[in-house]
């Protein structure tokens, strides 16, 4: 029969106290006495031994309230963000002379549909487009509108 022998005789609680009082880590202390790093973390708990006083407990979580009141709310950001990349609010209507077919698309010309697939005057933008975009500057704002997907959401 097997005898099982509990994780934490007396000699190896002692060995804890030694080595957590030396200051090595809950890693090193479990290597040396032959148990598993939570399970030191776990005896250490229950013997309320650790290595911060209460006192200096508290000063962290003063300090780190004190972070948190200084960080900037998402709506402060936003708002920081829309000042600095603020563009020009153009509610122009969007000329598109260059129609063109979806044989005579291509990478130099907006990919922006005009009218509903499969109607007879079914046709793409075609005016030049933005650098590296698939659409012109008219389409883009349309296209890339901020927030738009949470206005959407909101009704």
């Amino acid at each position: 029969m097997i005898a099982i022998e509990p994780t934490w005789t007396p000699e190896r609680v002692d060995q804890l106290k030694i080595y957590f009082e030396a200051g090595l880590s809950c890693r090193d202390i479990a290597v040396n006495i032959g148990v598993s790093r939570n399970a030191v973390i776990g005896k250490l708990s229950r013997l309320n031994l650790t290595r911060t006083t209460p006192d200096e407990r508290r000063g962290r979580r003063k300090k780190s309230a004190a972070h948190a009141a200084q960080r900037a709310t998402a709506k402060q950001q936003l708002g920081l963000l829309q000042a600095v990349y603020e563009q020009p609010c153009d509610d122009a209507p969007i000329v598109s002379p260059n129609n063109c077919s979806l044989f005579e698309l291509s990478e130099q010309r907006c990919r922006w549909p005009i009218s509903t697939p499969g109607a007879d005057d079914f046709c793409f933008c075609g005016n030049t487009p933005l650098g590296g975009m698939p659409y012109c500057s008219g389409h883009y704002r349309l296209a890339y509108q901020a927030g738009s997907r949470q206005r959407a959401m909101r009704g």
